[in-house]
C-alpha cells in the first residue's frame, strides 16, 4: 500500500476541528495507541497497539528529505502484542515507544489524525491512501492543506519516534 503524509505542529486543533466538520469530513474514533519501534537495518518497523481495537505490525519506507512525501507500508494483525513486543524486542532491539491520543477522521481517501503525542505535544497528520494515483492523492492533499490553512513553516519531517529520540536523547530508550 502507499500514501501521501505530511504532519504539522503548532496547529489550532479547535479551528481543524471546525473545517472538518465544514468539509463533510466523518468522525471515526478516538484512539488510544502505543507504537513500539524496533531496531531494523532500513525503514521502519513498529508494533502498534490499540488495546480492544487490536495490534498490528507495521513496516513502512519513505523518503525523510520534505515535508509532503510518499509512503509505502505493509500491516500484519498481531493476536498477542505482549508477546510479540517481547520476542521482537529481543530479536531485533526496542528503539523507542511513542504513546499517542489520536482524534481519526475520514474523507474520500484521506485519513486525519489529531494527535496528542505523550511528550512532544499536539500535531495534525495527514495520510491520503493512494488509490487511484499520485496525481489524485496530491490533489486530495492540497484542497486539505488549502482547508486547514496550513503554514508550511509547521510542517515537520520527522516521525514520532525521531522526535521524541532528539527531544529526550538521554531519556532511557524503551
Amino acid at each position: 500500500m502507499r500514501n501521501l503524509e505530511i504532519k504539522a505542529r503548532n496547529i489550532e486543533l479547535a479551528a481543524v476541528r471546525m473545517a472538518l466538520k465544514m468539509l463533510g469530513a466523518t468522525k471515526k474514533e478516538l484512539l488510544i495507541q502505543s507504537d513500539s519501534y524496533f531496531r531494523v537495518p532500513k525503514g521502519r518497523f513498529k508494533l502498534r497497539d490499540e488495546g480492544k481495537n487490536g495490534a498490528y505490525a507495521i513496516f513502512y519506507e519513505r523518503g525523510e528529505k520534505t515535508a509532503q512525501r510518499f509512503s509505502t507500508y505493509h500491516t500484519l494483525p498481531v493476536d498477542n502484542p505482549a508477546e510479540f513486543r517481547a520476542f521482537m524486542g529481543s530479536t531485533l532491539g526496542m528503539l523507542v515507544e511513542v504513546h499517542k491520543r489520536r482524534e481519526l477522521w475520514l474523507y474520500k481517501n484521506a485519513r486525519i489524525h489529531l494527535d496528542d503525542v505523550e511528550g512532544l505535544g499536539t500535531f495534525l497528520e495527514i495520510e491520503v491512501v493512494v488509490d487511484r494515483s499520485d496525481v489524485q492523492a496530491k490533489q486530495l492533499m492540497d484542497q486539505l492543506v488549502v482547508c486547514f490553512e496550513l503554514n508550511k513553516k509547521n510542517y515537520i519531517k520527522s516521525s514520532y519516534s525521531d522526535l521524541l529520540l532528539n527531544v529526550q536523547p538521554k531519556r532511557k530508550r524503551a
